[in-house]
């Protein structure tokens, strides 16, 4: 197998590379690079900066407007943004709904939707899980009714990521109670201003305002803003799932957090201890062999196969990953990592910090990291769906 990058990769990976440094705000990159906070605004900036480039549906085929990249370039992409510090896209927009408009959606909602995707200037949120309907989503509950031109929704969705920033929300609801519980769900566009939608937040351990609770009672949508046939959304999603469960992988991140970790190793003077040296070289094998798993992945998506199986084994992995360069930033940082002055990850706060700087954001993130294991379909889901599709 060759792994070597031909010369017109390497060619377009340093134009990327190039354009990511011009256009790259670097206070941006600053609070990327250093684990700080993130507001609205700054994710909103750089997602019109990629939007007026063309390169935020950097995924999109060009008859949609985007660069119809390949496989290789669109991972190169990922990486070269990744590395300068770029805020990670939004992806329930250009990554996650976009590709399924394009595959199921008809003309009207493609020139609808699309263009506001493209520019950033359109915020998607993702209505999914439920209570009670997380891994096993084909449980939903929240139901829409068809009523002459329009459907009545009235349910809840909760873990909605940064929908208190949502203009619109693509949503799995149940439009039929028979036959099998995947038979009856559709997938529905939902106008995030509409009368009788609710969002109230779950403030986290670290006082971070990430997920939410969206609440619809009695909300009128219309029916034009169907996705495709009424009862089959199941199949929708289940094309969307490829797309988050190899977002979720974020190799390029970890890529990108594995540097991070060596730099605070060094700081903190751990980086010499063997044991310690031992667990990055472990983390840093796990990381490439990711690497060569998404590749795989996104091979399979241009040649026109079904990658959702091997897209559990990444998110499986991936997730793990993050999981274990947070602790072993925390490992290196020792006890001072443990201290959590909330106000010590906005840029620019001047106040007194236990130990470096680098540690106050190293808590909040092991903690929030916890996470990755669950979302997006448990590990342990994951695991039952790979042994029943890949092993038999």
């Amino acid at each position: 197998m060759d792994l070597a990058f031909t010369p017109e990769e390497q060619k377009f990976r340093e134009d990327v590379r190039a354009w990511v440094h011009a256009n790259l705000p670097q206070d941006i990159s600053h609070k990327v690079h250093n684990s700080l906070h993130l507001s609205r605004e700054d994710m909103q900036k750089w997602a019109r900066i990629l939007g007026k480039k063309g390169w935020l549906g950097y995924g999109w085929p060009t008859e949609f407007g985007g660069p119809g990249w390949n496989a290789i370039q669109k991972h190169l992409f990922e990486e070269e943004t990744a590395l300068a510090g770029a805020p990670r896209i939004v992806p329930f927009g250009p990554v996650m709904v976009a590709p399924v408009i394009m595959a199921f959606g008809n003309a009207e909602q493609q020139q609808r939707f699309l263009p506001g995707i493209a520019s950033g200037e359109v915020w998607w949120s993702q209505g999914y899980s439920e209570p009670g309907s997380g891994s096993d989503l084909a449980s939903l509950k929240t139901r829409a009714e068809r009523k002459g031109d329009k459907y009545i929704v009235n349910g809840q969705k909760t873990w909605t990521t940064l929908a208190q920033h949502g203009d619109w929300i693509f949503c799995l609801v149940r439009t039929s109670t028979e036959g099998k519980p995947q038979t009856g769900i559709s997938f529905l566009l939902i106008d995030m201003k509409s009368p009788g939608v609710t969002v109230r937040p779950i403030i986290m351990l670290d006082g971070g305002h990430e997920v939410n609770e969206v609440f619809f009672d009695n909300v009128e949508v219309p029916a034009e803003n169907l996705i495709g046939e009424e009862n089959k959304g199941w199949t929708y999603a289940k094309h969307l799932l490829s797309h988050e469960r190899t977002n979720i992988a974020d190799v390029n991140r970890a890529k990108r957090e594995l540097e991070r970790l060596k730099r605070i190793a060094k700081a903190e003077g751990v980086y010499t201890d063997t044991r310690f040296r031992d667990e990055i070289a472990k983390l840093e094998v796990d990381v490439v062999a990711l690497e060569m798993l998404v590749l795989r992945v996104l091979s399979a998506e241009k040649s026109g196969k079904n990658s959702l199986d091997i897209a559990g084994l990444l998110k499986i992995k991936g997730s793990e990953i993050q999981q274990r360069y947070s602790e072993l930033m925390m490992l290196a940082a020792g006890p001072f990592a443990v201290p959590f002055i909330k106000e010590a990850m906005e840029a620019g706060w001047q106040g007194d910090y236990v130990g470096a700087a680098h540690a106050a954001p190293l808590a909040a993130t092991y903690f929030n990291m916890r996470k990755t294991t669950i979302y997006g379909g448990s590990n342990e889901v994951q695991r039952n769906i790979v042994a029943q599709t890949v092993l038999g």
